[in-house]
Protein backbone atom coordinates (compact mmCIF):
# COMPACT_ATOMS: atom_id res chain seq x y z
CA UNK A 1 0.00 0.00 0.00
CA UNK A 2 2.68 2.46 1.02
CA UNK A 3 4.63 1.58 -2.11
CA UNK A 4 1.68 2.44 -4.35
CA UNK A 5 1.07 5.68 -2.42
CA UNK A 6 4.71 6.67 -2.78
CA UNK A 7 4.63 5.83 -6.47
CA UNK A 8 1.51 7.94 -6.90
CA UNK A 9 3.09 10.91 -5.13
CA UNK A 10 6.24 10.61 -7.23
CA UNK A 11 4.19 10.48 -10.41
CA UNK A 12 2.20 13.54 -9.36
CA UNK A 13 5.39 15.41 -8.48
CA UNK A 14 6.92 14.52 -11.84
CA UNK A 15 3.79 15.68 -13.62
CA UNK A 16 3.79 18.97 -11.72
CA UNK A 17 7.47 19.52 -12.54
CA UNK A 18 6.83 18.82 -16.22
CA UNK A 19 3.92 21.24 -16.26
CA UNK A 20 6.00 23.91 -14.53
CA UNK A 21 8.80 23.45 -17.06
CA UNK A 22 6.29 23.87 -19.89
CA UNK A 23 5.23 27.20 -18.39
CA UNK A 24 8.87 28.26 -18.04
CA UNK A 25 9.63 27.41 -21.68
CA UNK A 26 6.42 28.95 -23.00
CA UNK A 27 7.36 32.26 -21.36
CA UNK A 28 11.06 31.98 -22.25
CA UNK A 29 11.82 32.21 -18.51
CA UNK A 30 14.71 29.74 -18.69
CA UNK A 31 16.98 32.65 -19.66
CA UNK A 32 16.45 34.68 -16.51
CA UNK A 33 14.68 32.67 -13.84
CA UNK A 34 17.89 31.18 -12.32
CA UNK A 35 19.32 34.67 -11.77
CA UNK A 36 16.04 35.83 -10.28
CA UNK A 37 15.83 32.92 -7.84
CA UNK A 38 19.51 33.11 -6.85
CA UNK A 39 20.82 36.68 -7.33
CA UNK A 40 24.55 37.16 -6.90
CA UNK A 41 24.20 40.38 -4.91
CA UNK A 42 20.80 40.65 -3.24
CA UNK A 43 19.59 44.16 -2.48
CA UNK A 44 17.47 44.68 0.65
CA UNK A 45 13.84 45.60 0.08
CA UNK A 46 13.02 49.21 0.78
CA UNK A 47 11.24 49.76 4.09
CA UNK A 48 8.96 52.82 4.32
CA UNK A 49 10.70 55.42 6.41
CA UNK A 50 14.20 54.55 5.23
CA UNK A 51 15.92 57.24 3.15
CA UNK A 52 15.78 56.47 -0.55
CA UNK A 53 16.18 58.43 -3.79
CA UNK A 54 14.11 56.94 -6.61
CA UNK A 55 14.85 57.95 -10.21
CA UNK A 56 11.96 57.32 -12.60
CA UNK A 57 12.53 57.35 -16.37
CA UNK A 58 9.86 56.42 -18.91
CA UNK A 59 11.56 55.22 -22.09
CA UNK A 60 9.06 55.04 -24.94
CA UNK A 61 9.57 52.97 -28.09
CA UNK A 62 7.86 55.89 -29.81
CA UNK A 63 6.57 54.61 -33.17
CA UNK A 64 3.91 56.89 -34.71
CA UNK A 65 3.52 54.57 -37.72
CA UNK A 66 3.37 51.33 -35.74
CA UNK A 67 1.24 48.50 -37.16
CA UNK A 68 1.16 50.12 -40.58
CA UNK A 69 -0.59 53.33 -39.57
CA UNK A 70 -1.11 55.94 -42.28
CA UNK A 71 0.76 59.25 -42.23
CA UNK A 72 -2.46 60.99 -41.18
CA UNK A 73 -2.95 58.61 -38.25
CA UNK A 74 0.69 58.99 -37.23
CA UNK A 75 0.47 62.78 -37.33
CA UNK A 76 -2.69 62.67 -35.22
CA UNK A 77 -0.96 60.51 -32.61
CA UNK A 78 1.98 62.89 -32.33
CA UNK A 79 -0.31 65.92 -32.28
CA UNK A 80 -2.29 64.39 -29.44
CA UNK A 81 0.89 63.89 -27.39
CA UNK A 82 2.07 67.42 -27.99
CA UNK A 83 -1.33 68.86 -27.11
CA UNK A 84 -2.32 66.74 -24.13
CA UNK A 85 0.91 65.94 -22.32
CA UNK A 86 1.57 69.53 -21.13
CA UNK A 87 -2.08 69.98 -20.21
CA UNK A 88 -2.28 66.79 -18.16
CA UNK A 89 1.14 66.46 -16.52
CA UNK A 90 2.55 69.95 -15.98
CA UNK A 91 0.48 70.11 -12.78
CA UNK A 92 2.66 67.47 -11.08
CA UNK A 93 6.10 67.96 -9.57
CA UNK A 94 8.74 65.75 -7.97
CA UNK A 95 10.90 66.67 -4.97
CA UNK A 96 13.04 68.85 -7.27
CA UNK A 97 9.98 70.74 -8.50
CA UNK A 98 10.14 69.18 -11.97
CA UNK A 99 7.18 67.70 -13.90
CA UNK A 100 7.04 64.10 -15.10
CA UNK A 101 9.61 63.65 -17.86
CA UNK A 102 9.43 61.42 -20.89
CA UNK A 103 12.09 60.11 -23.28
CA UNK A 104 10.96 59.44 -26.83
CA UNK A 105 13.19 56.79 -28.40
CA UNK A 106 12.34 57.60 -32.00
CA UNK A 107 12.86 54.92 -34.69
CA UNK A 108 15.34 55.76 -37.42
CA UNK A 109 13.31 53.56 -39.75
CA UNK A 110 10.19 55.76 -39.27
CA UNK A 111 11.93 59.09 -39.70
CA UNK A 112 9.69 61.93 -40.83
CA UNK A 113 10.80 65.51 -40.12
CA UNK A 114 7.32 66.61 -39.07
CA UNK A 115 7.15 64.10 -36.19
CA UNK A 116 10.45 65.26 -34.69
CA UNK A 117 9.63 68.93 -35.14
CA UNK A 118 6.51 68.38 -33.04
CA UNK A 119 8.29 66.40 -30.30
CA UNK A 120 10.90 69.16 -30.10
CA UNK A 121 8.14 71.41 -28.76
CA UNK A 122 7.77 69.16 -25.69
CA UNK A 123 11.53 69.10 -25.20
CA UNK A 124 11.66 72.89 -25.33
CA UNK A 125 9.00 73.00 -22.61
CA UNK A 126 11.25 70.91 -20.37
CA UNK A 127 8.90 67.93 -20.52
CA UNK A 128 11.05 65.37 -22.25
CA UNK A 129 13.90 64.31 -24.47
CA UNK A 130 14.51 62.35 -27.66
CA UNK A 131 16.88 59.41 -28.17
CA UNK A 132 17.33 56.68 -30.78
CA UNK A 133 15.32 53.55 -31.56
CA UNK A 134 15.99 51.21 -34.49
CA UNK A 135 14.35 48.25 -36.18
CA UNK A 136 16.57 46.43 -38.65
CA UNK A 137 17.10 42.94 -40.03
CA UNK A 138 19.83 41.05 -41.88
CA UNK A 139 22.09 44.08 -41.42
CA UNK A 140 25.86 44.53 -41.48
CA UNK A 141 28.10 46.43 -39.09
CA UNK A 142 29.06 48.85 -41.86
CA UNK A 143 25.48 49.68 -42.83
CA UNK A 144 24.43 49.93 -39.19
CA UNK A 145 27.26 52.37 -38.49
CA UNK A 146 26.10 54.55 -41.38
CA UNK A 147 22.44 54.49 -40.27
CA UNK A 148 23.19 55.45 -36.68
CA UNK A 149 25.74 58.12 -37.54
CA UNK A 150 23.48 59.73 -40.14
CA UNK A 151 20.50 59.67 -37.80
CA UNK A 152 22.30 61.27 -34.86
CA UNK A 153 23.61 63.98 -37.20
CA UNK A 154 20.10 64.61 -38.48
CA UNK A 155 18.55 64.75 -35.02
CA UNK A 156 21.24 67.14 -33.81
CA UNK A 157 21.66 69.48 -36.78
CA UNK A 158 18.22 69.37 -38.38
CA UNK A 159 16.03 69.19 -35.27
CA UNK A 160 18.09 70.57 -32.40
CA UNK A 161 17.85 67.30 -30.47
CA UNK A 162 20.39 65.09 -28.67
CA UNK A 163 23.49 66.72 -27.17
CA UNK A 164 27.26 66.77 -27.23
CA UNK A 165 29.26 64.92 -24.63
CA UNK A 166 30.61 67.60 -22.28
CA UNK A 167 34.07 65.97 -22.30
CA UNK A 168 34.60 64.65 -25.83
CA UNK A 169 32.31 67.01 -27.75
CA UNK A 170 30.85 64.03 -29.61
CA UNK A 171 27.13 63.94 -30.47
CA UNK A 172 25.72 61.25 -28.16
CA UNK A 173 22.47 59.32 -27.90
CA UNK A 174 20.73 56.66 -25.85
CA UNK A 175 19.55 53.53 -27.62
CA UNK A 176 16.71 50.99 -27.59
CA UNK A 177 16.82 48.12 -30.09
CA UNK A 178 13.64 47.32 -31.99
CA UNK A 179 12.14 43.90 -31.34
CA UNK A 180 14.57 43.62 -28.39
CA UNK A 181 17.13 41.92 -30.66
CA UNK A 182 20.26 43.75 -29.48
CA UNK A 183 23.48 42.04 -30.64
CA UNK A 184 21.57 39.58 -32.82
CA UNK A 185 20.17 38.03 -29.64
CA UNK A 186 16.98 36.40 -30.92
CA UNK A 187 17.13 32.62 -30.96
CA UNK A 188 16.31 32.67 -34.70
CA UNK A 189 18.79 35.53 -35.34
CA UNK A 190 16.13 37.70 -36.95
CA UNK A 191 15.53 41.46 -36.54
CA UNK A 192 19.21 42.39 -36.36
CA UNK A 193 22.08 40.57 -38.07
CA UNK A 194 24.97 42.34 -36.35
CA UNK A 195 26.72 40.25 -33.70
CA UNK A 196 29.15 43.06 -32.87
CA UNK A 197 26.47 45.69 -32.32
CA UNK A 198 27.82 47.06 -29.04
CA UNK A 199 31.00 48.13 -30.81
CA UNK A 200 29.03 49.97 -33.48
CA UNK A 201 26.97 51.73 -30.83
CA UNK A 202 30.09 52.87 -29.00
CA UNK A 203 31.71 54.06 -32.23
CA UNK A 204 28.65 56.17 -33.11
CA UNK A 205 28.27 57.92 -29.75
CA UNK A 206 25.83 55.76 -27.77
CA UNK A 207 26.09 56.73 -24.11
CA UNK A 208 23.90 53.85 -22.80
CA UNK A 209 21.50 51.13 -23.90
CA UNK A 210 17.98 50.96 -22.42
CA UNK A 211 16.59 47.93 -24.28
CA UNK A 212 16.18 45.55 -21.34
CA UNK A 213 14.27 43.80 -19.90
CA UNK A 214 12.83 42.05 -22.93
CA UNK A 215 11.02 39.13 -21.26
CA UNK A 216 9.09 37.22 -22.44
CA UNK A 217 11.55 36.79 -25.31
CA UNK A 218 14.59 34.75 -26.20
CA UNK A 219 16.48 38.05 -26.32
CA UNK A 220 16.29 38.37 -22.53
CA UNK A 221 19.71 38.22 -20.87
CA UNK A 222 20.89 36.15 -17.93
CA UNK A 223 21.85 39.42 -16.28
CA UNK A 224 18.72 40.98 -14.78
CA UNK A 225 17.81 43.87 -12.48
CA UNK A 226 21.20 45.37 -13.07
CA UNK A 227 23.14 48.41 -14.20
CA UNK A 228 26.27 47.05 -15.84
CA UNK A 229 28.79 47.35 -18.66
CA UNK A 230 29.08 44.97 -21.60
CA UNK A 231 31.39 44.62 -24.57
CA UNK A 232 31.34 42.54 -27.73
CA UNK A 233 32.90 39.10 -27.60
CA UNK A 234 34.50 38.21 -30.95
CA UNK A 235 32.55 35.63 -32.88
CA UNK A 236 29.61 35.66 -30.47
CA UNK A 237 26.14 37.18 -30.49
CA UNK A 238 24.27 38.38 -27.39
CA UNK A 239 27.51 39.60 -25.83
CA UNK A 240 25.53 41.66 -23.32
CA UNK A 241 24.24 38.47 -21.69
CA UNK A 242 26.76 39.14 -18.92
CA UNK A 243 28.95 42.08 -17.98
CA UNK A 244 30.63 44.14 -15.27
CA UNK A 245 28.29 45.64 -12.70
CA UNK A 246 28.42 49.39 -12.12
CA UNK A 247 29.90 49.94 -8.68
CA UNK A 248 30.76 52.88 -6.41
CA UNK A 249 34.43 53.72 -6.70
CA UNK A 250 34.99 51.75 -9.90
CA UNK A 251 35.25 53.70 -13.18
CA UNK A 252 33.56 52.47 -16.33
CA UNK A 253 35.67 49.82 -18.05
CA UNK A 254 37.10 50.82 -21.42
CA UNK A 255 35.34 49.73 -24.60
CA UNK A 256 32.22 48.73 -22.68
CA UNK A 257 28.70 50.09 -23.17
CA UNK A 258 26.57 51.07 -20.19
CA UNK A 259 23.45 48.90 -19.92
CA UNK A 260 20.54 50.28 -17.86
CA UNK A 261 17.89 47.67 -17.17
CA UNK A 262 14.36 47.95 -15.84
CA UNK A 263 12.94 45.66 -13.18
CA UNK A 264 12.14 42.03 -13.98
CA UNK A 265 10.33 39.87 -11.43
CA UNK A 266 7.54 37.41 -10.76
CA UNK A 267 4.30 39.15 -9.81
CA UNK A 268 2.70 36.87 -7.24
CA UNK A 269 -0.04 39.42 -6.69
CA UNK A 270 -1.34 38.83 -10.22
CA UNK A 271 -1.68 35.16 -11.10
CA UNK A 272 -3.06 33.43 -14.16
CA UNK A 273 -5.75 30.94 -13.19
CA UNK A 274 -5.03 32.02 -9.60
CA UNK A 275 -1.83 29.96 -9.62
CA UNK A 276 0.81 31.07 -12.12
CA UNK A 277 2.49 34.42 -11.34
CA UNK A 278 2.61 36.92 -14.14
CA UNK A 279 5.87 38.49 -15.25
CA UNK A 280 6.60 42.02 -14.09
CA UNK A 281 8.78 43.48 -16.83
CA UNK A 282 8.41 47.25 -16.29
CA UNK A 283 6.15 47.63 -19.32
CA UNK A 284 3.39 50.24 -19.20
CA UNK A 285 0.52 49.37 -21.48
CA UNK A 286 -3.26 49.31 -21.79
CA UNK A 287 -4.66 47.52 -18.77
CA UNK A 288 -1.37 47.67 -16.87
CA UNK A 289 -0.52 51.27 -15.93
CA UNK A 290 1.93 52.40 -13.31
CA UNK A 291 0.57 51.83 -9.78
CA UNK A 292 1.88 51.91 -6.24
CA UNK A 293 1.78 48.12 -6.11
CA UNK A 294 3.98 47.90 -9.18
CA UNK A 295 6.25 50.63 -7.81
CA UNK A 296 6.98 48.43 -4.82
CA UNK A 297 8.04 45.59 -7.14
CA UNK A 298 10.24 47.97 -9.13
CA UNK A 299 11.94 49.16 -5.96
CA UNK A 300 12.36 45.66 -4.54
CA UNK A 301 13.99 44.49 -7.78
CA UNK A 302 17.01 46.43 -6.57
CA UNK A 303 18.23 48.06 -9.78
CA UNK A 304 21.10 50.01 -8.25
CA UNK A 305 24.75 50.89 -8.57
CA UNK A 306 26.52 48.46 -6.25
CA UNK A 307 27.37 50.26 -3.02
CA UNK A 308 24.44 52.73 -3.28
CA UNK A 309 21.33 50.73 -2.29
CA UNK A 310 19.59 53.98 -1.32
CA UNK A 311 19.60 55.12 -4.97
CA UNK A 312 17.01 53.08 -6.87
CA UNK A 313 16.68 53.28 -10.64
CA UNK A 314 13.22 52.69 -12.09
CA UNK A 315 13.53 52.40 -15.86
CA UNK A 316 10.10 51.86 -17.43
CA UNK A 317 9.25 51.23 -21.06
CA UNK A 318 6.20 51.43 -23.26
CA UNK A 319 4.95 51.75 -26.83
CA UNK A 320 3.14 55.02 -26.40
CA UNK A 321 1.74 55.34 -29.93
CA UNK A 322 0.08 51.94 -29.92
CA UNK A 323 -3.71 52.09 -29.90
CA UNK A 324 -4.93 51.55 -26.35
CA UNK A 325 -1.57 52.34 -24.81
CA UNK A 326 -1.87 56.01 -25.67
CA UNK A 327 -5.16 56.22 -23.79
CA UNK A 328 -3.59 54.67 -20.69
CA UNK A 329 -0.41 56.77 -20.80
CA UNK A 330 -2.35 60.01 -21.26
CA UNK A 331 -5.23 58.87 -19.10
CA UNK A 332 -6.41 59.09 -15.50
CA UNK A 333 -4.40 56.03 -14.38
CA UNK A 334 -1.05 57.73 -15.02
CA UNK A 335 -2.28 60.96 -13.46
CA UNK A 336 -3.28 59.03 -10.35
CA UNK A 337 0.18 57.44 -10.20
CA UNK A 338 1.78 60.87 -9.96
CA UNK A 339 -0.68 61.92 -7.26
CA UNK A 340 0.15 58.76 -5.33
CA UNK A 341 3.88 59.46 -5.58
CA UNK A 342 3.33 62.89 -4.04
CA UNK A 343 1.19 61.38 -1.29
CA UNK A 344 3.85 58.76 -0.52
CA UNK A 345 6.46 61.50 -0.19
CA UNK A 346 4.15 63.46 2.10
CA UNK A 347 3.67 60.41 4.28
CA UNK A 348 7.35 59.41 4.18
CA UNK A 349 9.53 62.49 3.52
CA UNK A 350 12.61 60.27 3.24
CA UNK A 351 11.06 58.80 0.08
CA UNK A 352 12.45 61.21 -2.50
CA UNK A 353 11.34 60.66 -6.07
CA UNK A 354 12.89 62.30 -9.11
CA UNK A 355 11.53 62.42 -12.65
CA UNK A 356 14.47 62.02 -15.04
CA UNK A 357 15.20 61.50 -18.72
CA UNK A 358 17.22 58.56 -19.98
CA UNK A 359 20.26 60.84 -20.35
CA UNK A 360 19.92 62.03 -16.77
CA UNK A 361 19.54 58.48 -15.50
CA UNK A 362 22.84 57.53 -17.12
CA UNK A 363 24.56 60.58 -15.62
CA UNK A 364 23.19 59.67 -12.18
CA UNK A 365 24.77 56.23 -12.59
CA UNK A 366 28.10 57.97 -13.10
CA UNK A 367 27.48 60.25 -10.11
CA UNK A 368 26.95 57.17 -7.96
CA UNK A 369 30.09 55.52 -9.33
CA UNK A 370 32.05 58.63 -8.40
CA UNK A 371 30.82 58.45 -4.82
CA UNK A 372 28.27 61.29 -4.80
CA UNK A 373 26.37 61.43 -1.52
CA UNK A 374 23.26 63.05 -2.95
CA UNK A 375 22.01 63.32 -6.54
CA UNK A 376 22.73 66.53 -8.40
CA UNK A 377 19.53 67.46 -10.23
CA UNK A 378 18.51 69.03 -12.47
CA UNK A 379 21.55 68.42 -14.64
CA UNK A 380 23.17 71.32 -16.37
CA UNK A 381 22.60 71.42 -20.12
CA UNK A 382 25.46 69.75 -21.96
CA UNK A 383 25.59 71.65 -25.24
CA UNK A 384 22.01 70.91 -26.18
CA UNK A 385 21.77 71.18 -29.94
CA UNK A 386 20.19 74.02 -31.83
CA UNK A 387 19.04 73.52 -35.41
CA UNK A 388 21.65 74.45 -37.99
CA UNK A 389 21.70 74.85 -41.73
CA UNK A 390 23.46 71.51 -42.22
CA UNK A 391 21.23 69.42 -44.49
CA UNK A 392 19.68 66.29 -43.09
CA UNK A 393 21.30 63.09 -44.31
CA UNK A 394 18.43 60.71 -43.57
Amino acid sequence: MWTSVGLGLATAAAGAAAAAWQVVRAREMQYWLPAYLAPREPVPCWTPGEPVDVFIAICDHYEPECYGASRDTARARVARWVREYPELFSQFADVDGRPPLYTYFFPQDEYRPEYLDELKKLCDLGLGDVDVHLHHDNDTAELLHEKLDDFRQTLFHRHGLLRRDPVTGEIVYGFIHGNWALCNSRADRQNCGVDQELTVLLETGCYADFTLPSAPSSTQTRTINSIYYAQDIPGQCKSHDVGVRARVGRPAPEDHLLMVQGALALDWGSRKFGLIPRTENSDLHAGRPATMRRLRMWLDAGVTVAGRPDWRFVKLHTHGCKDGNIDTLLGPEMQQFHRDLAALHQQHPNFRYHYVTAWEMAQLVHQAEQGARSPQLPLATSEIATPSEQPARV
